[in-house]
């Protein structure tokens, strides 16, 4: 009997797993993919959100959690696409076929080669297409027309709503010409959307809405200050993403537009500590490798935590490099560490702080 399809409560559990500090992206994920898996319509997803926030993370996180269950595997079909490759592609019209041609490529992958054609195409037609950076493909630069741009968009489009695309069948597949019906097919767009935050600040502080974003009191100890707090979620209109360079028609066909949160340096600790792929798990298992214990003292972490929080357009990125500074001599030479008598070598702050520096 087939496995009933995974409700989006039960799908967040594992992606969260992995997507730390992004509860509300995890649940509009959670919940597409399961009306996905269901064979259900559902809307398609724009991800905005800096660079290190946790977008293409949580693209592969879906790819694990399908990967990771026979039945899921079995139901599902997910390639990843750069939106630059499109571009590349839109010139010669080509740039849905691309997609559709991933799908299918993928599809055989995971039925194997002896599959009748038919069903891989039943595959492609319902799979999932992640295309990252889509920010990249914007209709215009500054005051120039990006004509690449326009076309993938229109491109995009034109496959998120086709009922009947055409393709050129590869040689494995015998050649020739097939028509694929790209309704089903799960759209999950990404991009940083770099300025995007700078010019919608700009038009509620001293722009068209200027005077729109009023100050608050803030009080810590004997002082008393006012602040601007401007969070992009309250104050994102469909018409700032126009401005940017995303045309209406092709904005219109994403039923959700979620924000990932920036980065503080609670969410950087978590990180650190709990990512599966975090740089300080793979630092750890470097230096088992090597009969040493590594451990870190909760001081040492946030310090690092801090010193990562200092660059918010890295976001998570920013943690590898600020640790990359810390371990880099321990690692050169693992053999010649003094260690205690358990075998661990501990850091604590002092130790981050001699590489860093105070102000970190």
């Amino acid at each position: 009997m087939a496995t009933q399809t995974p409700t989006p409560r039960e799908i967040s559990r594992p992606l969260s797993r992995w997507v730390i500090g992004q509860e509300r992206a995890v649940r509009e994920m959670s919940i597409a993919l399961a009306k996905h898996l269901a064979g259900l319509s559902t809307g398609n997803i724009l991800m905005i959100g800096s660079s290190g926030s946790g977008k293409t993370t949580l693209m592969r996180a879906v790819e694990k959690y399908l990967a990771s269950q026979e039945e899921l595997a079995r139901r599902s079909t997910v390639v990843r696409l750069h939106a630059n490759l499109l571009a590349e592609h839109a010139v010669g019209g080509r740039a849905g076929e691309v997609v559709i041609l991933r799908l299918l490529e993928k599809a055989r992958e995971q039925l194997g080669a002896d599959t009748p054609l038919k069903t891989l195409l039943r595959r492609a037609a319902s799979g999932i297409a992640f295309v990252d950076e889509v920010d990249k493909i914007r209709a215009r630069v500054g005051e120039q027309a990006n004509v690449a741009g326009i076309r993938a968009q229109e491109a995009l489009l034109t496959l998120i709503e086709n009922e009947s695309v055409p393709i050129d069948l590869p040689q494995w597949a015998g050649g020739g010409r097939a028509r694929v019906d790209s309704r089903r097919i799960l759209f999950v767009c990404a991009g940083a959307f770099e300025g995007l935050y700078d010019s919608v600040y700009d038009r509620v502080t001293i722009g068209s809405d200027r005077g729109a974003l009023q100050p608050m009191t803030v009080v810590q100890g004997s002082e008393v200050r006012q602040e601007l707090k401007f969070d992009l979620r309250d104050w994102l209109r469909n018409e700032d993403l126009f401005d940017y360079g995303m045309t209406p028609q092709f904005l219109s066909r994403f039923d959700a537009v979620v924000l990932l949160e920036s980065l503080g340096e609670d969410e950087l600790v978590r990180i650190f500590l709990e990512a599966p792929d975090s740089s300080y798990r793979e630092a750890k298992a470097y230096f088992d490798s090597h009969g040493v214990h590594l451990a870190l003292s909760p001081a040492a972490v946030r310090r690092i935590a801090a010193e990562a929080a200092r660059q918010p357009r890295l976001g998570a990125r920013a943690l590898k490099e600020v640790f990359r500074r810390v371990i880099c001599d321990y690692e050169y030479d693992p053999a010649s560490i003094t260690t205690g008598s358990d075998g661990a070598l501990l850091i604590d702050e002092p130790e981050v702080v001699a590489v860093l520096g105070a102000g970190s």
